[in-house]
C-alpha cells in the first residue's frame, strides 16, 4: 500500500495539495505521548498546544517548510472558507524538528464547529534559507498557491487528523 493512499482516501490529496510522492519521513506528536496517523481522531483539547513536528530527511543544509491549514472551514459539507491556516514554520533543517525552525505564522489551536474537520500538516523543501514569504492572511489560505508563490513544489510529506467539537464528540 502506498503511504500517501490515506491521504487520497481522506481527500487530503485533491482538496489541499496535489498527488506526491513522500521522500521523507515526518513525526507529529502531541503533548509528548500522542502520535498523529492518518485519519485518526483526537479531541481539541488534546491539540491545544502546538505539537513537536520531526522531520526525517535530507540533512542539515536541506531546509523545509511545515504548513497546517484547516480545508473543512466553517463545516465540511460546505467548506467555502478553506483553507483556514494554523501554522507556518519555514526553514527547518532536515533531521531535526520545527523548533529549530523560524514561526512564521504562530500555531493556532483547531476549533471545529461544525463536523468533523481535517487538520493538515504537509511538508515542503525549500531552495533555500529564507526563501519563504508569509500569506497576507490565515483566512482563505490555499496550500497550493502558496507552494507556487514560494517555488516549492510539491511537499515532499503530509500527515492528518481530525477533529471535531468536543461536546458534539462525547454525545455518540
Amino acid at each position: 500500500m502506498a503511504r500517501s493512499e490515506p491521504l487520497t482516501v481522506g481527500r487530503v490529496i485533491g482538496d489541499v495539495l496535489d498527488p506526491f510522492i513522500p521522500s521523507v519521513k515526518i513525526t507529529v506528536t502531541y503533548n509528548n505521548n500522542k502520535q498523529i496517523y492518518n485519519g485518526h481522531e483526537l479531541f481539541p483539547s488534546q491539540v491545544s498546544s502546538k505539537p513537536r513536528v520531526e522531520i526525517n530527511g535530507g540533512d542539515l543544509r536541506t531546509f523545509y517548510t511545515l504548513v497546517m491549514t484547516d480545508p473543512d472551514v466553517p463545516g465540511p459539507s460546505d467548506p467555502y472558507l478553506k483553507e483556514h491556516l494554523h501554522w507556518i514554520v519555514t526553514d527547518i533543517p532536515g533531521t531535526t524538528d520545527a523548533t529549530f525552525g523560524k514561526e512564521m505564522v504562530n500555531y493556532e489551536m483547531p476549533r471545529p464547529n461544525i463536523g468533523i474537520h481535517r487538520f493538515v500538516f504537509a511538508v515542503f523543501k525549500q531552495k533555500g534559507r529564507q526563501s519563504v514569504q508569509p500569506p497576507m492572511s490565515r483566512d482563505h489560505f490555499d496550500t497550493r498557491t502558496f507552494a507556487v508563490q514560494n517555488g516549492l513544489g510539491l511537499p515532499v510529506a503530509a500527515v492528518f487528523f481530525n477533529a471535531q467539537r468536543e461536546t458534539a464528540a462525547r454525545r455518540r
